[in-house]
């Protein structure tokens, strides 16, 4: 009885878990960011722009073909209703938060509720204008065309079939021709293009994105011990100035590392630069940062604490580079300043590296802050 109701238990638990992973499955295969940069971001409202000179254009073309043929839409309200809600509507996309909303979820959504807006209103103009003879469904053929571009490929397939099946079971209704079952083969050999056309497109951006990404590593990154670089340690500086946040800046000077490159060569003076970024690292928390100026030279950008204050924190970094550098005679002598809001970054770096310049003058391995 016991093992029976543990295994119901189990079944009952398994099932919320595959419905998360099928949800989850699902919104990976039809939700994509569409921008992480503010370019990216600028590209895609400019998208939105055209769409609305689209719709617009579709809406007077749409309105001059039922006012000048004799169908059924021609005397419609509805019809006319239809196109004024779309001719009036869509530039009210406009007045959206759009450069925001892109780089989240309503951005993927804006479209998605788009491509069923104008799905709706193109089927139920269609069918009223004369079902699978009215040329307004080739309308859905465009709109399918243009938000292509912003769906991945799962997003194009459900978009297009939710097209074509609004086509079939909807506008052409009771007549399903021969004609009717072409148009939609049409519409899914379209879909499958669109679809490829909108794989290619998201792993050009990714490539790209990657590419990007290297690239800004490789531009702030030092090369051979893989923390920040001084390029990278002022950027967060100046940063930092502007905040109101305790923090100070700690340039740790390498107290006997020309012994070690004489002695083992360039080789092992790597080594030890390597280890020694490791602890500082170590000593620190991932918040801060840590970077190579150049030589044997790094610095530190840190918060402090009532628990941590500047004077304990330069100590720790101290002894990390003591413990370490004690196979090779390395030490560190640490100049410690705090940051002030709204100091010049130069002045700044100008008092840690005096207070390191003392430090260093008094016979290394200690920390001194600006007299």
């Amino acid at each position: 009885m016991d093992r029976t109701a543990a295994g119901d238990r189990r079944a009952t638990d398994a099932q919320p878990r595959v419905h998360r992973r099928l949800g989850a499955a699902l919104r990976a295969a039809l939700y994509r960011r569409l921008a992480e940069d503010d370019d990216r971001a600028a590209y895609w409202v400019r998208h939105v722009r055209i769409g609305v000179l689209l719709t617009e254009t579709a809406c007077a073309v749409s309105l001059g073909y039922v006012l000048l043929t004799d169908t059924a839409a021609h005397a419609s309200l509805v019809v006319h209703c239809l196109l004024a809600v779309a001719a009036f509507g869509t530039p009210g996309l406009l007045l959206l938060p759009l450069a925001t909303w892109m780089r989240d979820s309503r951005g993927s959504l804006l479209f998605y509720g788009w491509s069923l807006a104008v799905t709706v209103i193109v089927a139920g103009v269609s069918r009223i204008d004369g079902g699978s003879s009215s040329p307004l469904y080739s309308l859905l053929f465009l709109t399918l065309a243009y938000m292509a571009l912003a769906y991945p490929p799962a997003g194009v397939v459900v978009t297009g079939t939710l097209m074509a099946g609004t086509y079939v079971f909807v506008v052409a209704p009771p007549h399903i021709t021969l004609s009717v079952l072409y148009i939609a083969v049409i519409m899914g050999a379209f879909t499958t293009a669109c679809a490829m056309a909108s794989a290619n497109s998201w792993d050009a951006y990714e490539r790209q994105i990657q590419l990007l990404r290297a690239h800004q590593a490789l531009a702030s990154t030092d090369p051979l011990t893989g923390c920040s670089n001084r390029r990278a340690f002022l950027s967060r500086l100046e940063t930092a100035v502007e905040e109101t946040t305790p923090t100070v800046v700690c340039l740790v000077d390498l107290d006997g590392f020309k012994g070690v490159n004489d002695r083992g060569g360039h080789a092992e003076g790597d080594r030890v630069l390597q280890q020694v970024t490791a602890a500082l690292n170590a000593a620190v928390r991932e918040s801060d940062t840590v970077a190579r100026l150049g030589g044997d030279e790094f610095a530190v950008l840190a918060e402090v604490t009532t628990v941590l204050p500047a004077a304990d924190l330069a100590e720790r970094l101290r002894q990390a580079v003591a413990f370490v550098g004690q196979h090779c005679g390395v030490t560190a002598s640490v100049g410690v300043t705090e940051v002030v809001p709204g100091d010049d970054v130069h002045d700044l770096l100008f008092r840690a590296d005096a207070a390191m310049y003392r430090a260093k003058t008094a016979g290394g391995n200690r920390v001194t802050a600006p007299a």
